[in-house]
């Protein structure tokens, strides 16, 4: 690699038009076979609590949301019977959503925060592969007798992202005499999360709308062949550390979008605001 400063003139970009600087070289690294993108809106999600909460529930008269995270989710991966190539995706997300709980009318509310559970399952194209891979970093595994193609490392890698949930709305529920906790377990790491362990809702519950927008994908390790310009050389030295706050102060631009909001024309195509009222279309 030619010797040149951090600080030189020459832009990566002149490197790519430049076909001198230009190699092939071969990397290994994770494909994407395929992907999917969804808009869900998860409406009349159960939210559980734990006894101290679940006791402010019951002696509540109405309840609004204020915002949902995500904690954890869990990913499956396992192939579909009969479509060779292809494999389910099942997730299950766990959400933190707070509530302000009111006793009364015109009662200073009180925050609880509860679980909320989704489950999902998407299908994609992994394609196959019979290839066992032993890396020295990763821990011995035993294949059972008379297992071709069956191995952990033929399946695909799947990955979920997810964007922060819209809390959207939270329902005060009578149970009626018929509550009951929902089935499946929650990881233990959730319930230290929530420090204690989740109740059946008794005699009221709160069922909770989010929306979320999630992609999958279902990723190989290949090796590939890919055009090589240069090492990622920094072309900038770092900044002295400064302890003067006013000094780091003035580098700040000032926020003139604070003092005066952008019109609602003003706003591009892309960058209007998201209207809850479409959140469940489609």
């Amino acid at each position: 690699m030619p010797d040149e400063p951090i600080d030189s003139g020459r832009t990566f970009s002149e490197k790519m038009t430049s076909g001198k600087d230009c190699n092939a070289v071969c990397v290994d690294a994770n494909r994407i076979y395929d992907s999917c993108g969804a808009k869900d809106c998860l409406s009349d999600l159960q939210l559980l609590l734990t006894e101290e909460n679940q006791d402010l529930v019951n002696n509540a008269c109405s309840v609004r949301i204020c915002k949902a995270t995500v904690i954890t989710a869990t990913v499956d991966v396992e192939p579909v019977a009969f479509h060779r190539g292809f494999y389910a995706v099942d997730m299950m997300f766990y959400f933190d959503v707070s509530c302000d709980i009111y006793t009364s009318s015109g009662a200073i509310p009180t925050t609880v925060n509860g679980l909320a559970m989704y489950g999902k399952r998407v299908v994609l194209y992994g394609s196959e592969s019979c290839a066992k891979t032993f890396t020295s970093d990763s821990e011995t595994v035993c294949s059972e007798p008379d297992s071709s193609c069956t191995f952990q490392s033929s399946l695909p890698k799947a990955t979920v992202q997810i964007s922060d949930p819209m809390a959207l709305s939270a329902k005060l529920n009578d149970c009626g005499g018929s509550c009951h906790a929902p089935c499946g377990g929650v990881p233990q790491c959730v319930t230290e999360y929530f420090c204690g362990d989740f109740v059946a809702p008794r005699p009221k519950w709160i069922t909770v709308t989010i929306g979320i927008f999630t992609i999958t994908q279902l990723e190989r390790n290949v090796q590939m062949m890919i055009p090589s310009y240069d090492f990622c050389v920094p072309r900038k030295e770092c900044a002295a550390k400064t302890d003067d706050p006013c000094e780091v102060f003035s580098k700040i631009e000032f926020p003139t979008d604070s003092f005066f909001p952008p019109n609602v024309s003003e706003y591009g195509k892309d960058d209007r605001p998201f209207e809850c009222s479409s959140c469940c279309e489609g």
